[in-house]
């Protein structure tokens, strides 16, 4: 047994203490885990899922007991949120008793204010709209279908009447800070020029860390549902990956990839966008979801 294997088995051990191994049938049949079986499966995904984040936190000054409590503050809030029993309201006791928390803990913790920066979140997807607005509409391109250096003075074609049309009732000063802050435009004689395709974040460490909290959160959302929904009604998820790859040819294969991606968003990004009313108000129809594909290469 190879040592990351053996640490993660003795891990799993300590934690879920004498779980046992075995399979429970189903009363169609069908064969799953049991309960402790599965227990152990989700420590084995926890250590896993943890171990890149925890570096990351690491890296960036954050201890142990300040994760601690952001853990335990988004413990309560999820089970007060999601967790209740329909039509009545989330007693302090019945969240105590879903998230292993006392009573006094968990009313300790309601108090304290969300530690989650949604106008950042906010911030970044208005960028994400006003990149994608710039680079197929009609009144913001050139002649060869690329994004045209916008004005900041002309208000009916240039990038206030840009911002205006796909981020909303925000002034365009504040979108185009959040876009020089993270590299992806730069000002030339009152200009705005679009350096990327899309929001490629070059500069701004506070900005890749708000992209580590929305992008990854959207992933293991996806795995979430997935884990516990029909096959019919899965969401696409997918991952190619070879473990005997000369460490001397990554950079080509890395770029041949990075090609690939572009191309296959781009064709996502005209796909999806015409079920958008922001970008398509002719579409009909109730409700307003929030969807998307996501790619994601990897090296270890």
């Amino acid at each position: 047994m190879k040592k990351g294997k053996l640490y993660n088995y003795f891990m799993i051990r300590n934690l879920n203490k004498v779980y046992k191994r075995g399979l429970t049938r189903e009363s169609d049949g069908n064969i799953i885990p049991n309960m402790e079986s599965l227990k152990q499966s989700v420590y084995s995904a926890l250590i896993n899922l943890l171990r890149p984040l925890i570096r990351i936190l690491l890296r960036n000054g954050i201890p142990c007991g300040t994760f601690c409590e952001i853990a335990r503050c988004v413990y309560v809030d999820v089970a007060s949120q999601e967790f209740g029993i329909q039509k009545r309201k989330q007693t302090a006791s019945r969240v105590a008793v879903i998230t292993g928390l006392s009573r006094k803990e968990v009313k300790r913790l309601r108090e304290i204010s969300a530690s989650e920066d949604l106008s950042a979140t906010d911030r970044y997807n208005r960028a994400v709209r006003v990149i994608s607005g710039w680079r197929k509409d009609p009144h913001f391109i050139n002649s060869k279908g690329l994004p045209r250096n916008l004005s900041l003075e002309d208000s009916k074609k240039g990038f206030p009447a840009l911002v205006r049309q796909y981020s909303g009732d925000v002034p365009y000063r504040a979108v185009l800070d959040e876009m020089l802050n993270a590299g992806v435009v730069e000002l030339q004689k009152n200009k705005v020029r679009l350096f990327n395709k899309g929001y490629i974040v070059k500069r701004n460490e506070i900005a890749k860390i708000h992209i580590l909290g929305a992008d990854v959160a959207e992933l293991i959302t996806t795995i979430g549902h997935n884990l516990n929904c029909k096959p019919d009604d899965s969401f696409f998820q997918r991952k190619v990956s070879y473990d005997n790859i000369p460490a001397d040819l990554l950079i080509k294969l890395r770029k041949q990839i990075t090609l690939k991606n572009e191309n296959f968003i781009e064709a996502m990004d005209k796909l999806i966008s015409q079920y958008d009313r922001d970008v398509n108000p002719s579409v009909k129809g109730e409700g307003s979801k929030k969807a998307g594909i996501g790619l994601f290469y990897f090296e270890q």
